[in-house]
C-alpha cells in the first residue's frame, strides 16, 4: 500500500523534534454540492529539527513514533522567511 504524501503549514515546533502541520483540503459536500475546506492538523516525526512556524512542508506517513506521531517530515517546500516578497525597499515613492 502507498504511503499517503501530504503538504500543509507547520503551526507549532514546542515539542523536542515534532512539528505539527496544519493540511488543508477541499470536498463537495454530497448534497447541496457546495465546496467546503477542511484542515486537520497532523504530528510529525522532525529528527533534524529542520521545519520553522508558518513553512510549507511535505509529510509522510510511516510506522508510528509514538502516541500521535504516524507522519515524518518528507522535505520543506517553501521557507517562511519566503513568503514575504513586498518589502518597503521594493516600493517607490
Amino acid at each position: 500500500m502507498p504511503r499517503r504524501v501530504l503538504q500543509g503549514t507547520v503551526v507549532s515546533t514546542k515539542g523536542h523534534k515534532t512539528i505539527v502541520v496544519n493540511v488543508e483540503r477541499t470536498t463537495k459536500h454530497p448534497i447541496y454540492g457546495k465546496i467546503q475546506r477542511t484542515s486537520k492538523k497532523f504530528h510529525a516525526h522532525d529528527e533534524a529539527e529542520i521545519g520553522k512556524m508558518g513553512d510549507v512542508v511535505e509529510i509522510i506517513e510511516c510506522a508510528p513514533v509514538s502516541k500521535l506521531k504516524r507522519f515524518e517530515l518528507k522535505n520543506v517546500v517553501l521557507a517562511a522567511g519566503d513568503l514575504v516578497t513586498d518589502t518597503a525597499s521594493d516600493v517607490q515613492a
